[in-house]
């Protein structure tokens, strides 16, 4: 607790500092020009409104850092850590605020995107290329009252281009370390009451060695992904517009068994999966009544194989095939000019079913029949407005599933601005639940029908200072979450059991800084504690596996005219936990700080064609994310575009 008073300390004290630093002759126009943001209320609002721990990864930071898929985008952000077994095309994870990687909700332009087929419904970000990506808003701290179960802590919202202007299309190709590719063909646009967005990708790469080949594993494990993607949007009158979003993607990745001597040359991963949403919009009462009604449909299907081999005498053939289905209807209702009130139900139902085959000295299989369950779901949320100077948000929600029952959830979101010195200070508090998977329920071996979800509590406070005429912000935000009633197994039949409890605290600090036009800066140190505290744990156990207590970020963005940019950022990881599970029982190890460099940079010939590059670990830096699984070494990759239209 002393590093926490010292922090608080430190926030104290800029805070009391900054009157004499602030003048805020513009706050008003400033505030009606800041960030537009719609996860954190779903509705649009300004951040400056919001007591929410948000933040947003913009379309210019996304074109500055020139990278391929999603995990580049999310590294460099405060309160997030990630993991991947490998490189791209492996297994790779998102934790927030220290909490577990299936408690972060993934939305795609609102549609929920986690995986019902897999036993704890985690997203792997494995296989989410960048393209057609407008912006990312990043929510932190548990969402459930809007978004139901998944949303332990916190939401990840994945928002896409959608056409503006004159139609066009552009083509982008690129190629580096490992012998990398990437092809993209995008055509963006509007006429009458159309717009339009089309996106068709291929990536692909020999990969370096999955398993670490400092442990003397060679054999090079690469991937191939297939991306389409649109957005087809129409307006059939002032007040009602209709958006239809279509994806498809299609992988093949090389993996390798886990950790150290894990090398494999047969284990083969394939995914296909579809998304299909149509979202429409309808304004009454002169836009005092809003309403968006959403259908949505997600199909993942997983097939994993691996070969008998000098190293591993098993073999294994595995399929896992989900889809979920979910209606959802919400009202907006502008009942004064201060006061907004969001009331929304939806139906959401899930259909699984898997198969596993392991072969060895002996023989298992687990077949998985087609199973399914349904949610049921309202909620509602009040956002109010004193004067231009107190904010907050109060709301409420009930789910009923078909096995467990209800589960109701809340959450509390004050903020108040100061204008006369640009703080703010804020504080949010909410419950979070997340349902048991169909594997959870129904798997012959560890299922469990008589589970009942796992819960959370969060809460933080913070302020935030704004400096409006030097273009300058940080902010400070405390947490502490609660989880409980969090799935373990039963030592005796196995079976999965609401048993476990876990802890996870700590602090954020965040700053941007814009001093010139073309020069832009943010940075970021978040410190965490994660503890697992369920009956039991020895004392060595009880720090949560892969969380660093320290993690901070750099991102600057310097245009030196209008055809060349440039970027640096720099990332620190602090030391983390892990287990070695090649040995049993498997024993606990310390993975090594580590501090990455990347550089990226584009220049624009003329006005239909651009030259860009990106070179990844300058310092070349051998680390782990994951005990026994590869990372890449120092890396080089360029590429060109064409927007000849």
């Amino acid at each position: 607790m002393e590093i926490f008073k010292k922090l608080f300390l430190l926030s104290a004290i800029f805070l009391i500092c900054s009157e004499s630093f602030t003048q805020v002759k513009d706050s008003l126009k400033s505030y009606r020009l800041s960030e537009v943001v719609v996860t954190a209320t779903r509705t649009t609002v300004s951040s400056l409104e919001l007591a929410n721990s948000i933040t947003v990864i913009d379309s210019v930071e996304i074109h500055a850092k020139n990278v391929n898929n999603l995990y580049d985008l999310l590294n460099n952000e405060y309160g997030l850590s990630l993991t991947s077994q490998g490189g791209a095309g492996s297994l790779t994870n998102v934790y927030i605020r220290g909490s577990n990687t299936n408690y972060v909700l993934v939305l795609l332009d609102g549609v929920e995107l986690n995986l019902n087929n897999d036993p704890s419904g985690v997203f792997d970000f494995s296989s989410f290329p960048v393209d057609n990506i407008e912006r990312i808003e990043i929510l932190r701290g548990p969402q459930s009252t809007l978004y139901g179960s998944d949303a332990m802590a916190g939401v990840i919202n994945i928002i896409t281009k959608k056409g503006i202007g004159k139609p066009g299309i552009s083509f982008n190709a690129s190629g580096g370390s490992y012998k990398t590719y990437k092809l993209n063909a995008l055509s963006s646009g509007s006429f009458n009451k159309l717009n339009y967005s089309f996106s068709l990708s291929r990536n692909g790469s020999d990969g370096f060695s999955s398993a670490s080949e400092k442990y003397g594993n060679i054999e090079k494990d690469g991937y191939l992904k297939d991306q389409f993607i649109s957005n087809l949007g129409y307006s059939f009158s002032n007040e009602i517009n209709n958006n239809f979003l279509f994806r498809f993607i299609k992988s093949k990745s090389d993996l390798d068994q886990s950790g150290k001597s894990g090398d494999d040359p047969t284990y083969i991963y394939n995914l296909e999966e579809i998304n299909l949403s149509n979202e429409t919009r309808i304004n009454l009462l002169g836009d005092k009544w809003n309403q968006k009604l959403n259908f949505s449909f997600i199909r993942n299907v997983r097939k994993y194989k691996f070969d008998e081999t000098p190293n591993n005498p098993a073999s294994s053939r595995s399929l896992y095939d989900g889809r979920k289905y979910k209606i959802d209807w919400q009202n907006n209702i502008r009942l004064s000019e201060n006061n907004l009130l969001s009331i929304g139900i939806d139906f959401q139902y899930d259909e699984a079913l898997s198969e596993y085959l392991y072969f060895s000295s002996f023989n298992f299989e687990s077949l998985f029949p087609k199973v399914n369950n349904k949610i049921f779901g309202g909620y509602i949320l009040d956002q109010i407005k004193v004067g231009e100077s107190f904010f907050a948000s109060a709301g409420i929600r009930i789910d009923k599933h078909d096995k467990f029952g209800t589960s109701i959830t809340y959450q509390i979101a004050p903020a108040i601005m100061f204008w006369e010195t640009g703080t703010k200070v804020k504080a949010t508090f909410g419950t979070g639940y997340k349902a048991p998977s169909l594997f959870y329920l129904y798997d012959p071996a560890f299922g469990n029908s008589e589970l009942k979800p796992e819960k959370s509590f969060g809460i933080d406070f913070g302020f935030e200072q704004y400096f409006w005429k030097e273009n300058f912000s940080f902010g400070t935000t405390f947490f502490v979450n609660n989880f409980k009633e969090m799935f373990g197994f039963d030592p005796n039949t196995f079976k999965t059991i609401n048993i476990n409890k876990a802890q996870t605290s700590g602090i954020e600090f965040f700053t941007k800084f814009r001093p010139l036009d073309n020069i832009y800066i943010k940075a970021n140190y978040t410190f965490t504690k994660a503890f697992d505290k369920s009956e039991g744990i020895s004392k060595e156990d009880e720090i949560l596996l892969r969380r660093p207590e320290h993690k901070a970020g750099l991102f600057t963005s310097y245009d030196f005219n209008s055809r060349i940019n440039s970027s640096f950022e720099a990332i620190f990881v602090g030391k983390r936990y892990d287990k070695d599970f090649s040995v049993f029982p498997a024993e606990r190890v310390t993975l090594d700080s580590y501090l990455l460099l990347n550089i990226a940079a584009s220049y624009k010939i003329t006005d239909f064609l651009q030259l860009f590059g990106r070179i990844e670990n300058i310092l070349d830096k051998d680390y782990e994310e994951v005990y026994g699984y590869g990372t890449s070494g120092i890396s080089f990759y360029a590429g060109v575009s064409l927007n000849p239209f």
